[in-house]
């Protein structure tokens, strides 16, 4: 296991601080977390707990029975 050293601005430490805090986490969990879910690429579960929750988004029926012609693309 390796160890990096960052460096933060004292307002930045302290909202850190007070989050981990919150969570039972300590700093160097809370970051590799980050880092995780940023390498992974992953949808957080607060982002996909948003789906369908747009009342004004047309439903899979209604974009299907658009029809909207084509433009004229390129030929080759």
């Amino acid at each position: 296991m390796s160890q990096m050293t960052i460096y933060l601005d004292n307002d930045l430490e302290v909202k850190v601080k007070q989050n981990v805090a919150k969570m039972g986490l300590s700093m160097s969990q809370f970051v590799t977390g980050l880092i995780r879910k940023e390498l992974e690429g992953k949808w957080s579960p607060q982002i996909r707990e948003l789906s369908g929750s747009w009342d004004s988004f047309p439903s899979i029926e209604e974009i299907r029975s658009t029809k909207i012609p084509d433009i004229q693309r390129e030929s080759f």
